[in-house]
């Protein structure tokens, strides 16, 4: 089996990137949503980003044109997904909602079909339990902004075979991306490691220990980190790390429950960049 077309579910800043990424890699890409005004900003936003990348000489018009065309916006789930050979759930961090869709997907898309989900802590193996074709789901995590970040996670559920492993990782490096494999954890590898470091910094700065500013030069100046981590949990969005610290709590333990700051924060509004307010204020 070889990957065609690629069906990708939700328009936020995730799954717009993702599309991105496989309309430049040369799959047929599909974006679905059911809001139609949110197909076309995510077209808007892809088209932004070919721009950009032909003005830093990134990507050559004639690329970014290809890359254009290749995107179909489908705003109903059985005509998005019958003809895919991949579909990557990007939608939020719910696993009712995931499952929901999940679900419905597997009606309708070709026997052969693989389902992934970009999610970023919710357990591969039980978001499968909703589908027959358990053998080919799996995880696969991209990183946000997805067209910047090289790291794609490849979380492997109890059923996952190893077909579709491969048929995943080869996309991955298609698109440009180097794959990591891990088995199916809570937080799997990466945003357990990353959570860690970012609720410590958050109880650091609750205690008064430093400002934001210099706990993120901690961390991007001692330990070489591109970002510090309360910057990240910014651009992350404050609400999408109390979720997953909720989530890891629950299941490992309460070394992982979110400081009250971050509660207090959420409560607030202050999501980050995307409200305009967190740790830091962002512009818009």
């Amino acid at each position: 089996m070889s990957i065609r077309q690629i069906t990708v579910l939700g328009t936020g800043t995730m799954g717009r990137g993702i599309a991105y990424l496989s309309a430049v890699a040369g799959f047929e890409t599909v974006l679905f949503d059911v809001d139609e005004g949110a197909l076309e900003a995510a077209r808007s936003a892809i088209e932004s980003t070919l721009r950009k990348g032909v003005e830093k000489g990134k990507v050559t018009e004639d690329a970014a044109r290809q890359a254009v065309a290749r995107v179909q916006l489908v705003p109903d789930l059985e005509p998005a997904v019958s003809g895919a050979d991949l579909i990557v759930e990007a939608v939020p961090e719910s696993f009712e909602l995931k499952t929901e869709l999940f679900g419905q997907a597997d009606v309708f898309c070709g026997p052969d079909t693989i389902l992934a989900s970009n999610t970023s802590s919710i357990s591969i193996t039980k978001l499968a339990a909703n589908v027959e074709r358990r053998d080919r789901f799996i995880g696969m995590h991209f990183f946000n902004p997805p067209h910047v970040m090289k790291l794609i996670e490849i979380v492997v559920g109890d059923r996952t075979s190893d077909a579709t492993v491969e048929l995943v990782r080869s996309v991955a490096e298609r698109m440009g991306k180097t794959p990591i494999v891990v088995r199916d954890s809570p937080g799997f590898a990466t945003s357990r490691l990353g959570v860690a470091i970012g609720l410590e910094a958050i109880r650091m700065f609750e205690e008064g220990v430093a400002s934001a500013e210099d706990i993120d030069r901690a961390m991007e100046l001692g330990y070489n980190h591109p970002m510090g981590p309360l910057r990240l949990t910014d651009l992350v969005g404050l609400d999408v790390r109390l979720g997953i610290a909720e989530y890891l709590a629950s299941t490992l333990g309460t070394r992982f429950e979110p400081p009250q700051l971050l509660r207090d924060m959420v409560a607030q509004g202050r999501l980050g960049k995307k409200t305009g307010q967190g740790f830091y204020r962002w512009e818009a």
